[in-house]
């Protein structure tokens, strides 16, 4: 095996032996820097070629402040994360064309950002071996929807096609794996057809002979109506992409954990894989910050892990180092969830979930 294919093999072994962590909040950690348009562009992306704002962009750092993402690859890692995701979320085509980014750079961004998160994990498995350290490609949502029409009076509009955005993300996994990711992260998902372009991707690109990596799909549940954006409940999700076999399905973003729990616990009842779940610091209050501090957040959480209904646990919007330091610990020695058996009923999906027991 290649030592990529090891580390996998590591990944399988730790998630039967205790509930895994990931890593927390990106965007709203660099939000927190305050940082300037002139430190996002760097020497390479001059307002000449590249007119427009800049600042917010936080997937070019891979590129133009790369110190910035190794610092907080590493300040999960040292929290105790098992997993931190590349720095990638937004680098499509499709994404970055608000940013007028060519492909090149857009590639670019994400090889760099796998290289850069493979490096911090590397870096902390060698330095902590009896806990190995992941490296998760993040694959993000997209401004762009294949299910929801784009004009309120016709409801065939769309301003992109399936095609276009299968290419989006093929673009974007080849070079998330060829710079060293241990495993995909589908997240924020909240159109399901978009998600399944990002799937056909990823299998495709196996057999054509890419490196085979475990896929991670994490949903979002929008609110209260405890359906995605595109209007799935969480079975019908699940039913729509198991096919994919999954390492880990779940839910991500949105909701704190109090308002999440339901529906991870849904998931947790269907799911013949593991369950991940990682939700914001609570909701955002009139200002848009997060007040939700570490205690509270590991404390709802840990509950999960303590009734048996998650192996995955992180945090997202909000959530700082601290947080994840405080999952990391409260969650020790805490068994995870043992999977359901596979059913062979028939399961079929559209908005609502459809099970055919004879």
């Amino acid at each position: 095996m290649t030592s990529r294919q090891e580390r996998i093999a590591q990944l399988h072994v730790a998630a039967r032996d205790r509930v895994l962590v990931l890593d927390g909040s990106w965007g709203v950690i660099f939000q927190c820097m305050d940082l300037k348009e002139e430190e996002y562009r760097g020497t390479r992306f001059c307002t000449e070629k590249y007119p427009g704002q800049m600042k917010g962009n936080n997937d070019i750092l891979c590129l133009t402040r790369p110190e910035y993402v190794t610092e907080l690859h590493d300040a999960y890692f040292e929290a105790g994360a098992d997993i931190s995701e590349t720095n990638t979320f937004s680098a499509t085509t499709i994404a970055q064309a608000d940013y007028a980014l060519d492909l090149q750079s857009v590639i670019e961004i994400n090889f760099e950002g796998a290289k850069l998160a493979r490096a911090s994990a590397d870096k902390w498995t060698k330095k902590e071996p009896y806990k190995p350290r992941f490296a998760a490609g993040s694959i993000g949502p997209l401004n762009k929807m294949l299910s929801m029409s784009s004009d309120v009076n016709n409801p065939g509009a769309r301003e992109i096609t399936f095609d276009q955005v299968y290419q989006a993300y093929r673009e974007q996994i080849e070079a998330l794996n060829q710079g060293g990711i241990h495993l995909y992260l589908i997240e924020t998902i909240t159109d399901t057809l978009n998600c399944k372009a990002a799937i056909k991707a990823i299998m495709d690109l196996e057999a054509e002979g890419l490196e085979r990596l475990p896929i991670w799909i994490s949903g979002t549940i929008t609110d209260r109506s405890g359906r995605t954006l595109s209007g799935q409940t969480v079975e019908a999700f699940w039913y729509s992409v198991r096919h994919a076999k999954p390492f880990a399905i779940g839910f991500n973003c949105a909701l704190g954990a109090d308002l999440m729990r339901p529906y991870i616990a849904a998931l947790s009842r269907v799911a013949d894989t593991l369950v991940a779940a990682y939700p914001n610091a609570g909701l955002p209050n009139e200002m848009g910050q997060y007040d939700e501090g570490p205690t509270e957040t590991s404390a709802e959480v840990t509950q999960w892990a303590e009734d048996g209904i998650v192996n995955i646990l992180g945090g997202c919007c909000g959530t700082t180092p601290d947080h994840i330091r405080a999952i990391a610990e409260a969650i020790k020695g805490v068994q995870p969830r043992n999977p359901v058996g596979s059913s062979k009923t028939m399961r079929l999906a559209g908005l609502e979930p459809f099970e055919l027991t004879s």
